[in-house]
């Protein structure tokens, strides 16, 4: 995400937190006092959100010092310690929750994605995200994406040309959207079409669509749909999506297509576990004086 956005998104994050002030710390604490802040991991994870972690805290004081003790996109194993910041106490309190839900939320999806990853290895297949993201958090969920060893597919409608479900029905049926969408397009975009049964499959294939996506097919369906591509047009890439899960990902990559989509990896990736444990500091921090 470019910085200026990103500073954009982490004052209107800090904003909800800290628009009325922070009535326990400011009750409890009226002079600077030293801290440092552990980030410590509570599970098993892989680390996403570092950046956006220091700007929250870049922005309450830029004297805030951060320390990363893992990089992005390492693991991590509960107990470890991702990293340090150190700075006056009341701002540490006052950035924690907000940090923390951005960490959480990006090493999160990076955790899914790093799973789903690991399931196909060696297969040739390639785990790719969706559009099924967070409002304004896109950029910052598919950078945490490619964080956990998966690609990213469109950011944005005029990405490709993919011609989904709907776009069919309206257009009636696949050789017609294809063709209007060949007279139409005035660079040479790809194009993609989505098909739910070997009929579109054939007619994608007719068509001269460079990317098919079976969309909610069996196995079995999978596997012929690969082979009447492989041998029909082989130059044509194969997308997965649909009822994708961690069980079965082994088994659709297994059928020899080139991408496999899962919208999960951002719209139903669980935030990890981690915590930001806050102790009185022990050297001078931020122009702060020892404690």
């Amino acid at each position: 995400m470019e910085p200026f956005l990103l500073k954009e998104l982490v004052e209107r994050s800090l904003a909800e937190d800290l628009s009325y002030g922070d009535r326990t710390t400011e009750a409890l604490f009226h002079r600077p006092i030293p801290a440092v802040g552990e980030i410590l991991a509570k599970g098993d994870l892989v680390v996403a959100g570092l950046d956006v972690f220091q700007t929250v805290f870049e922005l309450l004081d830029p004297t805030i010092r951060i320390e990363a003790h893992l990089a992005a996109g390492q693991k991590a194993k509960p107990g470890d310690s991702i990293g340090s910041v150190c700075g006056d106490g009341r701002l540490l309190l006052k950035g924690e929750r907000t940090a923390l839900n951005f960490l959480q939320r990006l090493s999160g999806v990076a955790t899914l994605t790093r799973r789903f990853v690991d399931q196909v290895a060696g297969s040739g297949a390639r785990i790719v995200d969706t559009r099924k993201t967070t409002p304004g958090l896109r950029m910052l969920e598919k950078e945490a994406v490619r964080l956990g060893g998966g690609w990213n597919h469109r950011f944005h409608l005029g990405d490709l040309v993919l011609i989904k479900d709907n776009h069919i029905a309206l257009a009636g049926g696949v050789a017609n959207a294809l063709k209007e969408a060949r007279a139409s397009l005035s660079h040479p975009f790809k194009i993609e079409v989505e098909a739910t049964a070997l009929s579109e499959v054939q007619e994608a294939i007719q068509g001269g669509a460079e990317i098919i996506l079976l969309d909610n097919m069996s196995l079995p369906q999978i596997k012929e749909a690969v082979e009447l591509i492989r041998k029909s047009a082989p130059g044509v890439k194969i997308e997965v999506s649909g009822g994708v899960r961690l069980d079965n990902v082994a088994s659709i990559a297994g059928c020899g297509v080139d991408m496999i989509s899962v919208g999960a990896l951002t719209h139903s990736a669980p935030a990890v576990d981690i915590s930001l444990e806050i102790k009185k500091g022990r050297s001078a921090v931020g122009g702060l004086p020892s404690a």
